[in-house]
């Protein structure tokens, strides 16, 4: 097993932490435990080996390296066993997943065994019930608290897999029913998540087969969320006010606890005199962007970044293309190696020319030093949950198009019930991609819309500071830890 550090004090609370092997599940899952390890409390940091060498890679540990009490170990993932980090496999979702179903019992009983403090908690990534983290939890006879990387909404659309198979409303029927008017169907039995409808929710719910092992999944998953005792999310109370009143009446304990950026900010600050955004991503993050900002007036640059995961035709990329190079506005566009479906990333030449004029093109960036830069107007986002309320808490408005997952959910609440943010539809469209960039930079709506983005920052920097709301759910968190840990 990989070890940074070890260094655990046996008296205190140990904290194993385990997330989602994905950049953004990583990414907080990091920040979380790094609040609760500046709190005082032992931390154990769980990754899959090859996502481990691509943290030590980019440098994503730094600010942890050495740190008293705080230790990453690491379980094996199905790639080769190299730890030269230059070389590591390539893997993809559905193979990591089936090696770690079927692996990541054993593995992880393996490496609690070599740790020199006893385990007291553990707190899983929601979505990590397919690796059986809560048997792990059992088995050792020790209390486990899940841990959502996402809105409230996002967190309900999720719970409403289990919901909606309780009410004979999923499966569907047949495919027919994609298309038919079925999923145009209000749920308005859900507080705080009014006019959301059936085809909003994740896709994978909208499943047409009883034995579907997405829509499968998802049921237990909520049913786990059900059986812990402890759920955290990642939101802050002010945001989504009517839902996390509606989540505590069906969960005993819902701890929220965002912007954790926010938080880390004041942990930065202490420690080192210095807020930092750095340390927590699994691949190089290119100082030329920041360089390239230092030049460009405020508000005047469109950050763009589909994320992590998502991918999209080649078409689809020239239509972006177009339609910001079109805006005559300047912009900063992370074009990720594998974001085309296909790989192909050949762009017209005329094409090309129109993005050296007016934009900056890099593989990766310090997402939330970008969004925070005061040259920032505005950030074209798929809407994932880590890229929204890091725009919120930024202050910056948002056109947002969702690929997948929860991203429907965050878009319908960003555009509608926050005003911080407008749609682009699923066709992309140049022309629709200009019009929406120039209304956002410069329209009335859109001022509109970073005058909505800033009062959202201040009310997360509200929540966050002392005595706010998500700093007192941290410290009451950390105190129902200590507890449980003493029984």
């Amino acid at each position: 097993m990989e070890t940074v550090v070890v260094n655990n004090e046996n008296k205190k609370p140990h904290v194993v932490c385990i997330p989602v092997p994905a950049q953004s599940h990583i990414k907080c899952m990091l920040k979380l435990a790094r609040l609760l390890h500046h709190k005082g409390l032992n931390i154990t940091f769980v990754n899959t080996l090859s996502n481990h060498m691509r943290l030590l890679k980019s440098d994503g540990t730094h600010d942890l390296y050495g740190a008293p009490s705080f230790q990453f170990k690491t379980v094996p993932d199905g790639l080769s066993s190299t730890s030269d980090a230059d070389n590591i496999p390539s893997q993809t979702w559905p193979q990591l997943s089936s090696y770690l179903a079927t692996n990541f019992f054993d593995s992880f009983l393996d490496l609690v065994s070599e740790l020199e403090a006893p385990v007291t908690c553990i707190i899983s990534d929601g979505f990590m019930n397919f690796a059986k983290t809560y048997d792990v939890a059992e088995k050792l006879k020790v209390p486990i608290i899940l841990y959502w990387t996402l809105s409230a909404c996002g967190f309900m659309g999720y719970y409403q897999a289990k919901v909606l198979v309780e009410k004979g409303l999923v499966p569907l029927k047949d495919e027919s029913y994609l298309t038919n008017g079925y999923t145009d169907m209000v749920m308005d039995w859900i507080p705080g998540m009014e006019g959301v409808r059936l085809r909003d929710l994740p896709r994978h719910i909208l499943a047409t087969k009883p034995d579907d092992h997405a829509l499968n999944f998802l049921v237990e998953t909520a049913q786990l969320a059900d059986k812990v005792l402890h759920n955290v999310i990642h939101t802050f109370d002010e945001l989504e006010s009517t839902l996390v009143k509606e989540l505590k009446s069906i969960f005993p304990h819902i701890y929220t606890v965002g912007p954790l950026q926010l938080l880390m900010n004041q942990v930065m600050i202490k420690e080192t005199n210095n807020s930092s955004f750095n340390g927590y991503s699994l691949w190089n993050e290119e100082p030329e962007c920041i360089q390239w900002l230092q030049s460009k007036e405020p508000n005047s640059v469109v950050y763009v970044n589909f994320g992590s995961l998502a991918v999209m035709s080649l078409e689809d990329l020239i239509e972006f293309g177009w339609g910001l190079v079109d805006s005559n506005h300047y912009f900063l566009w992370i074009i990720r190696t594998d974001l085309v479906d296909g790989g192909s990333l050949a762009l017209p030449p005329e094409l090309e020319e129109g993005i050296k004029r007016r934009g900056f093109i890099a593989s990766w960036c310090s997402q939330e030093e970008v969004l925070n830069h005061p040259s920032i107007g505005g950030f074209l986002t798929h809407g994932g949950w880590g890229s929204v309320i890091e725009s919120l808490s930024a202050g910056v408005p948002m056109l947002c198009w969702p690929v997948s997952h929860d991203q429907r959910i965050n878009c319908i609440q960003m555009s509608k019930k926050w005003e911080v943010g407008m749609e682009i539809g699923k066709n992309v469209n140049r022309h629709e991609v200009e019009k929406l960039v120039r209304e956002l930079m410069d329209g009335i709506k859109g001022n509109r819309l970073r005058l909505g983005a800033m009062e959202w920052k201040t009310k997360a920097e509200i929540a966050t500071a002392p005595n706010g709301s998500s700093f007192l759910n941290v410290e009451e968190l950390v105190h129902e830890i200590t507890m449980l840990s003493r029984n």
